[in-house]
């Protein structure tokens, strides 16, 4: 084996592990995704620090005593409890409330706020815990109070408030409890309580939950409670509002674009609400107010269930099964693992779900924006939209998630980031999913994209004019008609391209077909007739062999420019094929004049044709129907004529014949429309000038000279 030996000994581990991360990805564009991504967490990260350094740096104290008693006055409403808290572990949970008065146990109390937090967050952990909280009651202060406990998600509560004579009076709460067990009606845990003015109390709190241990403590005056409640329930109704009204017009976007990315909208904003309604006590006390079994696991399972529908939704609105399958299959092994997660406190420890529930935010969460920016850059139009929600909801989400292992502090905004973030991305979803309606808007008015440019203008300038519209009414007015008549005038040309052919100027079959049916109708009213003359050219494919395409596009138009110059004014001609022309007579009698405008017709289309390419020559074969003589309805004329002409053909071409000179089959349908019409045979002019002999065309005839 042969050694190469690199000039450059140095150690370089940093691009062993870039060429590494670059074997994992399937593409480079996938790799510096995944660097901005980190790079655009890491800045969020530094914001989000910043904001919680500031914001607790300059947060106002509490009103505490030097020996960490909680001094409780007769001006204060409010009492934020969370400074003057104590705390010890009970690993083993088995330490009673005699334990703890024991003067002589020496229980290991310490303060329970360590840092500029406004609450006590523990994060996730399986030992119960005590808590107490000295106070000092000034003698004008009132006795009755209400402590609140501002965390609806804490299993078992055990509240101990001394009494005068010595004793305590204990309370019991937790939603492990029906909501009716409450000791005051609320969304929180709220226990009326009773201090004596001038005294020093102590008031003791065991918390034991499964699941997050956050332990906000308030002690409120009634009316001070009421106000606050009437505040923070309007809050909350204005953001369960948008979110009910952002999934019914979703909803019925869903039924009217048929499109999955607003159903699975609608299933995330569902889900998120009642995720959300099940961590703010909302659902415990209006929903599953008697179920409280169901409302314990209702936060794990609503989440999960966010967690899934926010990767469905993800799928669907980027696509990411076109522009990235690796991030495809990420997104699916995400939504494996929420919907694992959503069944998982029925089969799992709770302790356990909610510690990957917390893990599951953090990583879906960057899958998410990854899969967002990575579309941006591969073009997608959305992407944008839902790579700033999801940063928005991100930082929620993440700092919801650190708090909740107790890597951040504990206060108003580390516990309302996800509701705040959640609202925000919502929203800007919102903006994405509109976007995508203009999006398919747009490919479905491909077809009329000259109108809707101009249109389009007009509302460009109205825009730019807005601040002006009172002093340029005029101008604006003008500017509007001159679009409006462009824009009539691009109708009108659109119209004549959908009915004209392009090449001779001449109708198309389709307005062929209308201005027959409406000649017919009128035919019936006055009693003319509509004549119809098939022509196809003789000899036109010898034109095409030996000139070239060019050519024959220049004979068309020559032999078109010939047979409208010799009809009158209100006869149609089409081009109905490549070398086949269909004239249209009205207000005539039948066979009035017909044998000699036929004749006409040959002799001028059989003349020289002077072309770029050299002088030649062609011929025609015509077919005449009638109505009503040989048929009662505009596709039986057209199908008569066009029988006539090939008889014509057989008759040795450069001739014409009429449908009653033959007798094609007919069909059942065809003999009843025919009823009361039977033509009666005319004889062409050309085939009393010609021998039978002539019904069999001679080589010459078949293949007329260039």
């Amino acid at each position: 084996m042969v050694i190469e030996h690199d000039n450059d000994y140095r150690f370089k581990p940093w691009q062993w592990m870039k060429q590494g991360l670059l074997r994992l990805c399937l593409c480079r564009r996938l790799y510096s995704s995944l660097c901005l991504c980190f790079r655009l967490c890491l800045l969020l990260f530094l914001l989000l620090f910043l904001s919680l350094f500031l914001c607790t740096s300059f947060a106002s104290p509490v009103a505490i005593a030097q020996s960490q008693r909680l001094v409780v006055d007769a001006h204060t409403a409010h009492y934020n409890a969370g400074q003057a808290l104590q705390m010890i572990e009970d690993a083993s949970q088995r330490l009673e409330f005699a334990n703890v008065l024991n003067p002589t146990a020496a229980l290991p109390w310490q303060t329970a706020i360590q840092n500029h937090s406004d609450d006590v967050g523990l994060g996730y952990t399986r030992s119960a815990w005590w808590f107490k909280l000295p106070l000092k009651i000034d003698p004008k202060a009132p006795n009755q109070w209400l402590l609140e406990v501002a965390y609806s998600t804490i299993d078992r509560i055990e509240l101990y408030v001394p009494k005068a004579d010595g004793s305590y009076t204990n309370f019991i709460g937790g939603d492990l409890l029906p909501f009716s067990a409450r000791y005051y009606p609320h969304r929180f845990f709220v226990f009326p309580i009773q201090l004596e003015p001038n005294t020093e109390p102590v008031i003791y709190i065991r918390v034991k939950s499964d699941g997050n241990i956050t332990l906000p403590v308030h002690l409120w005056q009634s009316e001070a409670f009421s106000k606050h409640n009437q505040i923070t329930y309007g809050q909350l109704s204005i953001y369960y509002g948008m979110l009910l009204a952002l999934s019914l017009y979703n909803l019925l976007l869903f039924f009217s674009t048929r499109e999955y990315s607003f159903l699975a909208h609608v299933g995330y904003t569902v889900s998120m609400a009642l995720g959300q309604s099940a961590w703010n006590g909302l659902s415990n006390q209006f929903l599953w107010s008697e179920y409280p079994a169901f409302g314990n696991i209702a936060v794990l399972t609503c989440l999960a269930l966010t967690g899934v529908f926010s990767c469905i939704f993800t799928r669907t609105f980027l696509q990411t099964r076109l522009y990235s399958p690796t991030i495809d299959r990420m997104l699916l092994a995400t939504i494996g693992i929420f919907a694992i997660a959503s069944i998982g406190p029925l089969i799992m420890p709770y302790f356990y779900v909610a510690a990957l529930m917390s893990a599951m935010g953090i990583i879906s969460s960057i899958v998410a924006i990854t899969a967002g920016y990575y579309c941006m850059r591969s073009g997608h139009l959305g992407a944008r939209y839902f790579l700033i929600a999801w940063s928005l909801f991100i930082l929620g989400v993440v700092v919801f998630c650190m708090r909740n292992f107790n890597i951040l502090p504990t206060n108003w905004l580390t516990l309302n980031t996800m509701q705040i973030g959640s609202a925000l991305e919502l929203l800007l979803l919102s903006f994405a999913l509109a976007d995508r309606i203009n999006i398919m808007r747009q490919e479905k008015d491909q077809a009329t994209e000259a109108a809707l440019t101009a249109n389009a203008r007009v509302v460009e300038a109205l825009r730019s004019n807005e601040q002006e519209l009172e002093q340029r009414v005029t101008e604006r007015t003008l500017r509007l008609e001159e679009a409006n008549q462009e824009l009539r005038n691009k109708e009108r040309e659109l119209e004549h391209l959908v009915r004209h052919d392009p090449l001779t100027g001449l109708a198309n079959r389709l307005y062929l077909n209308e201005h027959m049916t409406r000649a017919i109708l009128r035919a019936r009213c006055t009693g003319f007739s509509v004549v119809l003359l098939v022509i196809d050219l003789d000899g036109f494919k010898q034109v095409n062999d030996t000139f070239g395409h060019p050519a024959g596009d220049e004979l068309l138009v020559h032999v078109a420019k010939r047979i409208r110059n010799n009809l009158r004014e209100s006869d149609l001609v089409a081009r109905v094929g490549g070398d086949e022309f269909i004239i249209m007579l009205e207000h005539t009698r039948f066979p009035d004049g017909m044998t000699k405008l036929a004749q006409k017709l040959l002799t001028i289309i059989n003349e020289p044709i002077l072309l770029q390419a050299g002088t030649t020559k062609v011929s025609g074969s015509i077919g005449i129907a009638s109505y009503p003589e040989h048929a009662d309805s505009a596709s039986l004329l057209l199908k008569h004529a066009d029988a006539a002409m090939y008889q014509a053909k057989l008759l040795g071409r450069n001739q014409y014949a009429m449908a009653a000179d033959m007798t094609p089959p007919l069909t059942p349908q065809d003999q009843q429309n025919q009823q009361g019409h039977q033509a009666q045979p005319v004889q062409p002019a050309q085939q009393t000038q010609q021998p039978e002999q002539s019904q069999q065309p001679t080589p010459s005839q078949q293949q007329p000279s260039v």
